[in-house]
């Protein structure tokens, strides 16, 4: 299974720390030491004393990061290394379907308080560091053959459905949507019409890739027993009835060295970039001018 995820909250856990201390750092300097932030019996406590409080405790560690970040973008820019528009979607694509879907996966990162764009951001720079550590790491056919031998049954592929729903309160609305559908009327756009889920709407009732497990019984049993391009009768469960119309079928499938290769090897850079990133950025850190005003305060 990939890295990214792992990888991805981990930084954007830095970035949150990060902006908390700029915002502050930049509320103080136009606001003065005199700016109030709270009250307790009329006693106030300043901007300056939170900031002061803030910089003691995670002051260090969100300039560390935000120096480790300049010193990439500029060790980037050395080496002429670039990241493009394609190369990003591509990585997108990969945390996309580990999320079960892009909607799924944009729904996460608004929970985290997360743009699509600044995670963009994030992931163009994560691809440079990969880029830059890449000829400090190699990969061996043993290693591959090993790692597959160890997680084979991570490798081994239960069948999964694609499908789209609709989701409305009673059956009547459901037979209703039933009749356009037989009348043909597109199924995404009758559910971005009427489905009450409103996390799929949007993106026309799609739910990616789920395996036997990942929904209720009820639904499960409906989705799987469909063939492709099928659409359901109502389904009832405990969120209402569903219509149900399933685009893509992957079978069961046992692990295969050849096909999982690749993955494999993704796997292993990801462990290795992680393993030689501390050693790397120290070096980087001793080849330049690096001044850390903080480490004073």
């Amino acid at each position: 299974m990939s890295q990214f995820p792992k990888i991805r909250r981990k930084i954007i856990s830095c970035l949150i720390v990060a902006t908390v201390i700029l915002v502050l750092i930049a509320g103080c300097s136009a606001g003065g030491s005199k700016e109030v932030v709270a009250r307790v019996n009329g006693e106030e406590i300043s901007k300056e004393e939170l900031y002061d409080v803030m910089v003691k405790s995670i002051g260090r560690e969100a300039l560390d990061y935000l120096i480790s970040q300049k010193i990439i973008e500029l060790e980037a820019k050395k080496q002429n290394i670039s990241v493009s528009e394609e190369e990003i979607q591509k990585e997108l694509e990969k945390v996309y379907e580990y999320y079960g879907g892009e909607e799924a996966f944009k729904l996460n990162l608004q929970m985290n308080g997360y743009s699509l764009e600044e995670y963009k951001k994030d992931l163009a720079r994560e691809i440079k560091i990969k880029k830059l550590l890449e000829p400090k790491i190699s990969i061996t056919e043993d290693e591959l053959k090993a790692y597959f031998e160890e997680n084979k049954e991570d490798f081994d592929r239960e069948k999964q459905v694609r499908a789209r729903h609709i989701l409305v309160e009673n059956e009547e609305k459901a037979n209703e949507i039933i009749a356009k559908l037989k009348s043909g009327e597109d199924f995404a756009k009758l559910a971005n019409q009427y489905s009450i889920d409103t996390a799929t709407k949007e993106n026309g009732g799609d739910l990616g890739f789920f395996s036997s497990g990942d929904m209720v019984k009820e639904f499960e049993e409906a989705a799987f027993s469909l063939k492709v391009g099928e659409i359901s009768s109502p389904v009832k469960t405990q969120y209402g009835y569903h219509i149900i119309k399933v685009e893509e079928i992957k079978e069961a499938q046992k692990a295969n060295y050849e096909e999982s290769k690749d993955e494999i090897r993704d796997i292993l850079f990801n462990q290795k970039v992680q393993q030689e990133y501390s050693t790397w950025m120290q070096e980087l850190y001793d080849q330049y001018k690096v001044e850390n005003l903080l480490t004073n305060k």
